[in-house]
């Protein structure tokens, strides 16, 4: 190929430059993908053409002008008989066209260009560092001077005639300084990361006990449920179904289900099922949780019917702070039981809900929850806090309570305890210190939810599920597996720090055996009378006759003539006992 084949490469090129040297002129030529040849003639008549212009171009000293126009021809006639759109593009990519010898400046860029080039590329394959570790919440310390940073309870009143439970003293710090010590982070879950839940549509019955609900565990399964690893999956409850609330049992409407996932912070849940309570207004509660913190109450269509008749629901679902939440197809025919659903699993129902306080319907809140965390989870570094039982704090004897009250019937009651007793149960003795107690008192769990505190009331559940509905029998047992794998801890704080926060009421049945109370007067102070009191008459005719009046707190007599007939002060009280 002569000096005139300018704008030609060969077709094992792939691309790579060709320079032509021409005297001193060093043209670099980028060349193109291979394309068909043109018939020999039109190649012989260029060559021609590009002879007579370089042969003429330096006696006329228009040589750059003409290699301009040359380089131009080259390029029109390469667009006109280049093949295809993606011909052209490789060409208008790839051609470059130089008026004259190339400067030690260009190529010093153009090396500097390429270097940097491979540079970029050298750095995009070297491997991204790490993430960073997680962060935790840790737990802090109240600011020197604080009130409740060297509070202690004081003794006990010196008050013979009440033995029973009552309240004491919990010092709650300030509602602004509790909202401002919230934890940004979650709490450290040990062991367990990752926790998820059994989805099944063909069950098989277990062994004994369980539900459908449940979705029958086996006892192997209920055994690898307390082998703690890393990623766990396990039963939860809301087996069926494509999500809890939605087709598996325990079923909630879809306006409902998208308010409660919408609850990113805290919730404060209860039930009422079989209109066994009445529903009782939380207290004391601040502008700030009205508007940030979710209250919750679950009721069955019974429950339901009975608010809607009492006029109680408003026009938004609510009975005062209460969003009325109407379940359907309740998987048990307890209510009790039914209850054990929203108590232990809220960590289902609310999903994205960090805090959760469940308190039973039969309790009226008095203290603003955001303080309740602070005072019970926050400021203990727990994630999981529990009222002890204000008597009892042996299993075996909690057992023998409940069968003494027939709670549960006393077959099922006798094969749980034996059944944890082969298992290991023992009675409780100091050598468990630091744990305080094995009986909880149930009705209140403060709880956040991470996953080893979840996981924890996923396997108490379980436990309801298979045996009693009895809560406190199977706490310790679910409390001390779950401790021996991963030294999890629970915050058991004293039953009359509980009863600081939530009064207790009783049940409906029980209100409505007692007769109302007298109707307000219509102005000026309330008085109270006494109500009237109670007569006796001795109904024998042999024997003088004798009057005696009862009131509410003592037993009184009527003056009596007092003659030969008369009977010993020791006579008179037996008469008015019987």
């Amino acid at each position: 190929m002569t000096t005139g084949s300018l704008g030609l490469r060969s077709s094992g090129s792939y691309g790579s430059l060709q320079p032509i040297q021409n005297g001193s002129i060093c043209l670099p030529i980028q060349t193109t993908p291979p394309f068909s040849r043109k018939p020999p003639k039109m190649l012989k008549e260029k060559d021609k053409l590009f002879h007579q212009i370089f042969k003429f171009a330096p006696r006329k000293k228009v040589g750059m002008l003409l290699l301009c126009l040359a380089s131009l021809a080259v390029f029109v006639w390469v667009l006109a008989v280049g093949k295809g759109q993606d011909a052209r593009e490789s060409i208008l990519s790839n051609i470059r066209t130089v008026p004259g010898p190339l400067s030690e400046e260009k190529v010093s860029v153009s090396e500097t260009s390429s270097s940097r080039i491979t540079e970029i590329e050298r750095s995009v394959n070297v491997t991204l560092p790490p993430p960073p570790p997680p962060v935790y919440f840790t737990g802090y310390k109240l600011p020197p001077g604080n009130p409740c940073e060297h509070f202690t309870l004081p003794p006990p009143p010196a008050d013979k005639k009440r033995t029973g439970p009552r309240p004491c003293p919990v010092c709650y710090l300030p509602l602004e300084d509790a909202v401002t010590l919230m934890p940004n982070a979650p709490s450290f879950s040990p062991v367990l990361k990752d926790l998820t839940y059994i989805h099944d549509e063909n069950l098989t019955k277990s062994e004994f006990g369980g539900s459908e609900f449940g979705g029958y565990p086996s006892l192997g399964q209920r055994s690898d449920s307390y082998d703690i690893r890393e990623s766990m999956i396990v039963h939860c409850g809301f087996v069926k179904g494509v999500k809890p609330g939605h087709g598996t049992g325990f079923d909630i409407d879809e306006s409902d289900l998208l308010e409660m996932e919408s609850c990113q912070g805290v919730v404060v849940a209860s039930a009422v099922f079989g209109v066994f309570d009445l529903i009782r207004q939380p207290k004391n509660i601040s502008e700030y949780s009205k508007r940030n913190v979710c209250f919750h109450m679950f009721v069955d269509e019974e429950t339901e019917v009975f608010l809607r008749n009492s006029s109680l629901v408003g026009s938004d679902n609510k009975v005062g702070l209460w969003r009325i939440i109407v379940v359907r197809n309740l998987p048990y025919s307890d209510p009790r039981r039914n209850g054990k659903v929203p108590k232990l699993l809220l960590h289902r129902l609310f999903p994205k809900t960090r805090y959760s306080l469940w308190v039973d319907a039969k309790l009226e809140l008095v203290v603003d929850p955001i303080q309740i965390l602070e005072r019970f989870l926050w400021r203990k570094n727990a994630s999981f806090a529990i009222s002890r039982h204000y008597k009892r704090f042996d299993v075996f004897v909690e057992a023998g309570a409940n069968k003494a009250a027939a709670k549960y019937d006393n077959a099922s009651i006798d094969f749980q305890i034996d059944f944890y007793k082969n298992e290991g149960l023992t009675p409780y003795s100091v050598e468990k210190l630091p744990i305080t107690s094995d009986v909880p008192e149930g009705c209140v769990i403060v709880k956040e939810h991470i996953p080893i505190a979840n996981l924890f009331t996923c396997l108490w559940f379980n436990e309801v599920d298979r045996f009693t509905s009895r809560d406190q029998i199977s706490f310790s047992t679910v409390r001390d597996k779950i401790h021996s794998k991963t030294n999890y801890t629970i915050n058991m704080f004293l039953d009359c720090e509980r009863r600081n926060f939530v009064v207790q009421g009783y049940h409906r049945d029980l209100l409505e055996h007692w007769s109302p109370p007298p109707p307000p007067p219509t102005g000026g102070v309330a008085q109270v009378h006494p109500p009237p009191p109670i007569i006796i008459t001795n109904e024998n005719p042999n024997e003088p006759s004798e009057t005696i009046l009862l009131d509410n707190n003592s037993m009184n007599k009527a003056p009596i003539k007092r003659g030969k007939d008369r009977k010993s002060r020791r006579h008179r009280k037996n008469i008015a006992a019987n």
